[in-house]
């Protein structure tokens, strides 16, 4: 009877540690698994955008390079004095008919009045638009008021400060050319520059 006593208080006792220690086991939280894959190609996509904007900035101090060395070569052509210097600054630029666009050809003539404002910040120009004969007076002045403005928003979009050029239109006023045909109005559609200060000495860029 003893002997079965103690049986029974080991169970029991087994028991109350199996209700201790028993019942389920707290639910895990599932560990998040790195993507390699997905870093990978993230720093991949990085990297390009950067190659990019660095190949982009040196394209661009390329492009800047050789329109610098464009207009030194300019200049070395005709000498580089001072004479030559102004003579650059005079060459005119020309328009097609009834319009006020910049050509591309001329662009390269005021990049190198843009040099040269830079190389001499204390001189001052004045550039005058004309027309050829065909149109009012009234129309003229306002098409030769546009073509001198359209070159010197150029100038001043390249770093040129406004208050160093003044701009007048001449309309049809002062003809180049008197001839009353294509080759003689063509010459007529133009810009011309004029040092109104600062010329005395002039640098080359």
């Amino acid at each position: 009877m003893r002997r079965l006593h103690v049986l029974v208080l080991v169970g029991c006792a087994a028991a109350a540690v199996a209700v201790a220690c028993g019942g389920n086991p707290p639910p895990q939280t599932p560990t998040p698994t790195v993507n390699q894959d997905s870093i990978d190609a993230a720093a991949r996509a990085r990297q390009d955008s950067i190659d990019r904007a660095e190949a982009a900035a040196r394209d661009a101090a390329e492009a800047d390079r050789r329109r610098q060395q464009a207009i030194a070569d300019s200049l070395n052509a005709i000498g580089r004095t001072a004479e030559a210097v102004r003579t650059l600054l005079a060459t005119l630029i020309h328009f097609d008919y009834d319009k006020a666009i910049i050509r591309g050809g001329d662009a390269a003539v005021l990049d190198q009045k843009v040099a040269i404002l830079q190389a001499n910040p204390g001189l001052r120009i004045r550039i005058s638009g004309h027309c050829d004969e065909r149109g009012s007076d009234e129309y003229n002045l306002a098409l030769g008021n546009r073509r001198a403005t359209a070159a010197k928003q150029y100038v001043v979009s390249h770093g040129i400060d406004a208050g160093r050029i003044e701009t007048v239109s001449y309309g049809e006023e002062r003809p180049l050319a008197s001839g009353h045909d294509e080759e003689a109005w063509a010459q007529n559609r133009r810009d011309e520059f004029e040092i109104l200060s600062g010329g005395e000495n002039l640098k080359q860029p």
